[in-house]
């Protein structure tokens, strides 16, 4: 603590970490995590697309524990300031507004597509000539199991696997809100079991996600290139999972961070941002339930 007796204002030491590798390595894995993703649905590089996506999601999780490791020896080592705390709140806030508008882009387009662009298709508004000259024979709906061009698929039910995991969601949050409570309280042994509970709910979710998967491309033809419902469903509940997948591995981490005998009732922002991201990952999935399961 620093004071200025001219205007007799106190200010805070404010750490300034060094210059670091990761933010550069995290967009090299993004670079082929995005690459091969489209290279595998396009059919690009003489099928290597898959190897691009591994090698990229390699990278992001060496990019993530990496950082998670600096992040963690900075904070034990006393670096951080009633200041920084609030840095780290404001940051991690913006962080989940991004992430609240990427989603809303993707509902976006959802919406464009079922309220607009569909009906279009089928000769509403203007263009009830251009329908009958090029489709006659569709029939505008949704789900779109039939696309103009004859592609057939099935719709995804929402009481089977999609409705179980929206409870094991729903249950997650609630293990996740009790562990948070033991932590201010200072009961650790109660924050490793409802922090454990909550991390194994969000693996047990993406394992029946998979399966989901497989029963829609197997059973149901229901395929990413299945027409725009096909491209709303695996893109939406795609890139949900994979919000799922990561912020199971930031409560994993803080969970062994628990074991380990680090944060405190005062001090545990990072229980607190791995909980505000869990919680807007539920949100998110609560929506899809309803917008692309049931309506």
């Amino acid at each position: 603590m620093t004071t200025d007796t001219s205007t007799d204002a106190q200010y805070e030491n404010y750490y300034v970490p060094a210059q670091s590798k990761w933010p550069i390595v995290g967009a090299i894995a993004l670079f082929f995590i995005a690459m091969g993703a489209g290279s595998t649905v396009a059919g690009l590089f003489g099928g290597n697309g898959p190897w691009m996506l591994l090698i990229g999601t390699g990278i992001l999780m060496f990019m993530l524990f990496g950082w998670f490791r600096d992040v963690i020896h900075e904070s034990m080592g006393g670096m951080y300031s009633a200041q920084m705390d609030r840095s780290f709140r404001q940051g991690m806030s913006w962080f989940i507004f991004s992430e609240v508008m990427f989603f809303a882009a993707f509902f976006g387009a959802l919406f464009y597509a079922r309220i607009i662009a569909v009906p279009w298709l089928g000769g509403a508004s203007n263009n009830a000539m251009t329908a009958a000259v090029l489709w006659p024979d569709f029939i505008p709906g949704w789900p779109l199991v039939k696309t103009p061009d004859g592609t057939e698929t099935t719709a995804m039910g929402a009481w089977g696997l999609p409705l179980i995991n929206t409870i094991i969601l729903l249950t997650s949050s609630v293990t996740l809100h009790f562990a948070h409570v033991a932590m201010e309280e200072g009961n650790r042994q109660r924050v490793k079991q409802f922090l454990g509970v909550t991390v194994l709910l969000g693996w047990i979710f993406l394992g029946l996600q998979v399966e989901e998967y497989v029963h829609a491309y197997q059973e149901l033809n229901l395929r990413l290139d299945s027409g725009i419902y096909g491209n709303t469903f695996f893109l939406l509940t795609g890139f949900h999972g994979m919000h799922v997948f990561l912020g199971s591995i930031i409560l994993f981490i803080v969970w062994l961070r628990v074991l380990k005998g680090h944060m405190t009732p005062q001090h545990h922002f990072a229980f607190q941002a791995g909980a505000w991201y869990w919680h807007f990952v539920d949100v998110v999935w609560l929506c899809l339930f309803v917008f692309v399961y049931i309506l």
